[in-house]
């Protein structure tokens, strides 16, 4: 999949953790929270930072198994021990990263239509949106529980597009990890990503995406010689 020059995009949806906001300080924090009174030693911040991307769930079983060499065990009440300290430590550690409201603001002001496509639940997406002031640029918040599906299936990513009224197929998402650019082929749509983020090892290089951006100030640029079609 590669950006097609005579496609005129209208939509552009967007990651949250590790794409617009660098939230890894927030989730370490309430993990380490989480694990000191479920009684266990806390992490190093880069294992924990490493499990982030592929939704709550499966970020408290991965820390219960680095904590417990693989035990995992209570995992599910774990689960609400952990959304209670992200509850209270959500935006407060975390910055927004150089060029994003600018990005979007470009991009609101260009007449894309923009969602927030994010594996982070709902009831703690929105408030972090909220805080950091980005809850202004965007139309729609689709959160890790709004639908039975999270990325990487590209499920959430047709549910956004629904949402805004925008076609897929005239649509990118802008992300950071695998599970991006895996819902985004799964999805037929192109996907730019952000080099800094939570891509892990290799960096975002070697995932095949279709733009490597320093900052989302890029994206309409990338998209321009589409959007001209429309004039």
């Amino acid at each position: 999949m590669r950006i097609a020059p005579d496609m005129p995009y209208t939509a552009v949806l967007v990651d949250l953790d590790g794409t617009l906001v660098d939230t890894a300080h927030d989730i370490v924090e309430a993990a380490n929270r989480m694990l000191d009174e479920l009684g266990r030693a806390p992490l190093p911040f880069d294992t924990i930072s490493g499990f982030i991307g592929k939704g709550v769930p499966n970020l408290v079983r991965r820390v219960l198994e680095a904590a417990a060499s693989g035990d995992r065990d209570g995992a599910d009440s774990a689960e609400a021990v952990f959304h209670r300290h992200y509850a209270e430590v959500n935006g407060h550690l975390g910055r927004v990263y150089p060029g994003v409201q600018t990005g979007l603001a470009a991009l609101q002001q260009q007449g894309y239509r923009i969602a927030c496509v994010t594996n982070k639940p709902t009831a703690l997406a929105a408030p972090l949106l909220a805080v950091t002031g980005l809850a202004r640029y965007l139309e729609v918040l689709v959160g890790g529980d709004s639908i039975a599906r999270m990325k990487p299936d590209p499920e959430p990513l047709r549910h956004a597009c629904r949402l805004l009224q925008a076609d897929e197929r005239r649509s990118v998402l802008v992300g950071d990890s695998a599970v991006d650019v895996a819902a985004a082929r799964a999805a037929g749509m192109p996907v730019f990503l952000v080099r800094y983020g939570y891509a892990g090892p290799g960096g975002v290089a070697a995932l095949g995406g279709d733009a490597v951006i320093d900052s989302l100030e890029e994206v309409p640029a990338l998209l321009a010689p589409a959007r001209r079609m429309l004039a």
